[in-house]
């Protein structure tokens, strides 16, 4: 009896799941819309001007990580593509407000959105508009770089453009309880940021390949914050704002107010949400537009791919609460305060 209820219950699901993928058609969406891969996508209206243009409203908030995580399963990543990949389609899409409010996150998760912002700008002529909320630092000042422009609240909390990755050394604890570990290894850096390690094995050198990686991705993100700055300035003529000539020293991973951000020339505009829907207006040259977004649809099968993330033997439900952890050894844009 209780296999018959669950079956009727799993049944109820995939019904009411399908009813809305029917209804999502009935009203216009395309099939690849609804049965593409990736996220499942359906168009809502925030704010409706009784206008044939469009400008689409993207989401970027909390931690900025690349892997599985929050509603359907799919990474913030994927959800951002597929929506850029809408707003391309649509041709009463006339631009697009990237609303950023996430301290930022993983290096690579942070590029790929970078690099699809841009193309999709190159490719649809559309223009973006960061706009920043309570926090878009470092990843989160990363993934407004290349938008066309940026509005800034004077009190967000954004810069912190540097680049961090911590290890934790738990070798002191581990002679305390009488545990040795034995480490084999085909070479002699293999256990690179090594927990078990003595401090005094790790080498200068090995510190300096680290350091070296660091300010690797950290001259990146400087190329990519003077090229978007430029770019923009250009397509603007001039009518943003230029970088000062001396905010490299202050690309030191220190936190900046949107005021300090304005003056360095690192936002375009000082405003809120409507200040930056004023701005899209002029850009995208029309006087009037539906604000419109685009939200997920949670289809049986991600119902399922939530049991199935689980790496423990207890099945566990993702719901999207869960806080992600940041990883060892694997370097963040992340603002300074945000790091355990």
């Amino acid at each position: 009896m209780i296999a018959a209820l669950v079956l009727l219950a799993l049944l109820a699901l995939s019904l009411l799941f399908n009813l809305g993928s029917i209804a999502s058609l009935l009203v216009g969406e395309s099939p690849s819309s609804v049965y593409g891969p990736g996220p499942r996508l359906q168009e809502v209206v925030l704010e409706d001007q009784s206008a044939r243009d469009k400008i689409a409203v993207l989401e970027i908030s909390g931690i900025i990580i690349g892997g599985a995580y929050g509603q359907g399963g799919h990474s913030i990543v994927d959800v951002i593509k597929a929506q850029l990949a809408r707003a391309k389609e649509d041709t009463h899409v006339r631009a697009v407000i990237l609303k950023v409010d996430s301290p930022g996150g993983e290096v690579l998760a942070s590029d790929e959105i970078y690099q699809l912002v841009e193309t999709f700008q190159k490719d649809t002529g559309k223009p973006v508009v960061a706009s920043m909320g309570g926090v878009a630092a470092s990843g989160g000042y990363y993934v407004s770089a290349p938008c066309r422009w940026i509005v800034a609240n004077e009190l967000t909390i954004t810069g912190s453009i540097g680049v961090i990755m911590q290890s934790f050394n738990y070798r002191g604890l581990m002679n305390k309880v009488g545990v040795q570990p034995q480490t084999y290894k085909s070479g002699r850096f293999k256990d690179m940021l090594s927990g078990s390690r003595e401090p005094g094995d790790i080498s200068p050198e090995e510190q300096q390949m680290v350091q070296t990686l660091i300010d690797e991705v950290y001259a990146r993100f400087r190329d990519v914050v003077a090229a978007g700055r430029k770019k923009a300035n250009e397509l603007n003529q001039d009518a943003g704002r230029s970088l000062r000539t001396d905010w490299k020293e202050f690309a030191d991973g220190r936190i900046l107010s949107g005021n300090e951000a304005y003056r360095l020339g690192l936002v375009d505009e000082l405003g809120n949400f409507q200040t930056a829907v004023r701005r899209t207006l002029k850009l995208a040259d029309v006087n009037k537009a539906n604000l419109v977004t685009y939200e997920q649809i949670v289809t049986f099968s991600d119902f399922l791919r939530m049991f199935g993330q689980s790496e423990a033997r207890v099945v566990k439900l993702d719901v999207g609460l869960e806080v992600p952890k940041l990883k060892a050894g694997q370097p963040y844009f992340l603002a300074p305060n945000y790091v355990q």
